[in-house]
C-alpha cells in the first residue's frame, strides 16, 4: 500500500468514516502528491439529484419555522466538531487537493471561523422600521428563508466554500444540497459525515429538532450539476470555480429567475510603485503567486511594476523562484506542492507557449520532482517578463504563472493596466505614498471586489466583501450583511387606525 493510501486509512479512522457506502467506479480520487488512486466512488444520477432536492425542500419547510438562534446552535456544534477533527480533515485536504500542510489546516480553520461568524449572525437577522406617509400605519422590512440553497464548489478550496455557504444558509433557515468538484469527492464525503454526526447528536437530545434531509451531498458530474441548477425548488445557487462554469450556471439560473451567488476565477494583479518596500513586496508576491501552486481564486497572476524599481525587484524574485522548496505537500518545509492533475499542467504549458509567442521571456515553468510519481505534476513556478499587456494575460490559468509588465508613468497608468482585463476579483498595491494608496481604493481606482494596500491579493477575510466584479461574478460575500443573499426581503404595512388613507394623495371614495 502506498504512503498516500496508508495516510488515507489513518485519516478515515480518525474521522470515524467508512467509505463503503460511497464505493463505485464512476469517479476516481487521486492524491496529487504522488498520483496514487485514493478511492473510486459512485456517482449520483440526475433522478437521485431530483430526489435529494425534493427531500431538502421538505426539510426546509420545517426548518424555516425554527427560531434563528436555535438554527445557529446547529452551526455552533458543527464548528466544535470541526475543531475536534481539524488535524484529520486538514490532512485529507492535503492528500486530495495537494495543499501543503499549513494550508490544509488553514482551510479547516476557515471553516471553523465562518461557523463562529454565522452563529453571531443568527441573532442579527433583522429588518427595519420604514417611515410611512400614511398616519396610523407602521411599515417594516422583514427577511425570510428562501428554500433550498444549491452549493457547487471547486477543487482549490474543497471544504471552505461549503462551510461558508452551509453555515450562512442554515442559520438563515434554508436547506442545503452540495455538489463538490469531481476531483475532490472524499473531502466532501468527510464534511457530510461530520455534519450528520452533529445532526444525529442534536436529535438524540431533542428528537426531531433537525429535519431529515436538511444537508445533502451529491457526487457527480455535469448532469448532476445541471439538475441542481435547473430545479425550481433551488431558489439560490452558489457556485465557485471557473468563469466558464459560472457563465453557464448564471445564465441557467437567471432563465428561471433564480438567484445566483458566484465567486469565479481571479487573474489578479498587483501594482508596485517607486516608493514601495521591495522586500515586503517580494514576500507578498511570492506567497500570492506560488502558494497552493498558483491555483487559488486569489492567486497573483499579473505584476505591474514601475520601471525604476523593476530590475531590483525582479532580481530578488528570480532568486526566490530558483530556490523555493517544491515537493511533497505533507513534508516539512515544502512551500509549493503539486498541481491538481495533468490537465492543469497541460493548461499551464499552453499558456506559457502563448506567452512566448506574444514576446514573453519565461523563467521556470518546467515539470520537476518526477521522482515523486509518474502521475504527480509538480512544476517550477514561472516568472514571465512580458513586453506589454497581451492577450494571454487576460485569461485565467490555475497554475503558478506570474506575468510581469512595467510602466513608466503615474499610478493612474498602472491602475488602467490592472483594470484592463475581464476579471475583477482581487488586487493589491505596494506603496508608501498616501495619495497612491487612496487613489487605488477610490472610485477611480481598482475595479476589484478586493483592493489591498501593502498586502498581497489575499481574499477570504471574514467580515469583508468577497466575490469580485466583472467576470468574477460579483456574488458571494463574507461581510456582516452576507446573510441577505440567502434570504428574501418582504415589506409589511400594518394599519392600526380606523381610516384608510392612500399613498401619494390618491383619493378613491366608494
Amino acid at each position: 500500500m502506498s504512503d498516500s493510501r496508508t495516510r488515507l486509512q489513518t485519516v478515515l479512522k480518525a474521522l470515524g468514516l467508512n467509505l463503503k457506502a460511497y464505493e463505485g467506479t464512476d469517479w476516481t480520487s487521486r492524491a496529487p502528491r504522488d498520483g496514487t488512486v485514493l478511492a473510486t466512488v459512485k456517482s449520483h444520477t440526475a433522478s437521485q439529484a431530483e430526489a435529494a432536492i425534493q427531500s431538502a425542500h421538505q426539510a426546509y419547510l420545517a426548518w424555516r419555522t425554527v427560531p434563528a438562534p436555535v438554527r445557529g446552535e446547529l452551526v455552533r456544534r458543527l464548528g466544535e466538531v470541526l475543531r475536534t477533527h481539524k488535524a484529520a480533515l486538514g490532512e485529507l485536504v492535503s492528500l486530495e487537493a495537494g495543499k501543503i500542510t499549513s494550508e490544509g489546516l488553514g482551510e479547516v480553520q476557515e471553516m471553523i471561523d465562518i461557523c463562529d461568524f454565522a452563529v453571531g449572525l443568527s441573532r442579527q437577522l433583522h429588518g427595519l422600521t420604514i417611515a410611512s406617509e400614511r398616519p396610523g400605519h407602521r411599515m417594516m422590512e422583514t427577511w425570510h428563508p428562501m428554500g433550498v440553497v444549491g452549493i457547487i464548489s471547486a477543487f482549490n478550496f474543497p471544504v471552505a466554500v461549503w462551510s461558508w455557504n452551509a453555515a450562512l444558509a442554515l442559520v438563515c433557515g434554508n436547506a442545503i444540497v452540495w455538489k463538490p468538484s469531481e476531483k475532490t469527492p472524499l473531502t466532501a464525503i468527510a464534511c457530510q459525515h461530520l455534519m450528520q454526526q452533529v445532526v444525529d447528536a442534536f436529535n438524540a437530545e431533542k428528537p426531531g429538532a433537525i429535519p431529515a434531509g436538511l444537508s445533502q451531498l451529491l457526487i457527480g458530474g455535469r448532469d448532476v450539476g445541471e439538475a441542481l441548477v435547473a430545479s425550481h425548488l433551488v431558489p439560490v445557487v452558489s457556485a465557485t470555480g471557473s468563469t466558464r462554469m459560472g457563465r453557464q450556471v448564471g445564465v441557467k439560473v437567471a432563465e428561471r429567475f433564480g438567484r445566483s451567488i458566484l465567486e469565479l476565477g481571479g487573474n489578479n494583479a498587483m501594482i508596485v510603485t517607486p516608493s514601495a518596500d521591495l522586500e515586503l513586496a517580494a514576500r507578498a508576491i511570492t506567497f500570492a503567486a506560488v502558494g497552493t501552486a498558483g491555483q487559488r481564486c486569489t492567486s497573483l497572476r499579473r505584476l505591474i511594476v514601475h520601471r525604476s524599481v523593476a530590475d531590483t525587484l525582479l532580481a530578488r524574485l528570480e532568486k526566490i523562484y530558483q530556490s523555493i522548496a517544491i515537493g511533497d505537500p505533507l513534508a516539512d518545509g515544502t512551500l509549493v506542492g503539486p498541481l491538481i492533475d495533468q490537465a492543469a499542467f497541460d493548461g499551464m504549458q499552453q499558456a506559457l507557449a502563448q506567452a512566448r509567442a506574444e514576446g514573453g521571456e519565461v523563467l521556470g515553468g518546467e515539470r520537476v520532482r518526477e521522482d515523486l510519481g509518474a502521475d504527480a505534476w509538480y512544476v517550477r513556478p514561472a516568472l514571465v517578463k512580458m513586453p506589454k499587456p497581451t492577450k494571454v494575460m487576460e485569461s485565467e490559468t490555475f497554475a503558478p504563472i506570474l506575468y510581469v509588465v512595467t510602466y513608466d508613468g503615474d499610478t493612474e497608468q498602472a491602475i488602467a493596466i490592472q483594470n484592463g482585463v475581464p476579471q475583477g476579483l482581487s488586487s493589491a498595491i505596494f506603496t508608501a505614498s498616501l495619495s497612491d494608496a487612496e487613489r487605488f481604493m477610490s472610485s477611480a481606482g481598482s475595479d476589484c471586489g478586493i483592493a489591498n494596500v501593502n498586502i498581497g491579493t489575499s481574499g477570504a477575510e471574514i467580515g469583508g466583501a468577497f466575490g469580485g466584479e466583472k467576470e468574477t461574478g460579483g456574488g458571494r460575500e463574507s461581510g456582516s450583511d452576507a446573510w441577505k443573499g440567502y434570504m428574501r426581503r418582504a415589506t409589511n404595512t400594518v394599519n392600526y387606525s380606523g381610516a384608510l388613507p392612500l399613498a401619494q394623495g390618491v383619493r378613491f371614495d366608494v
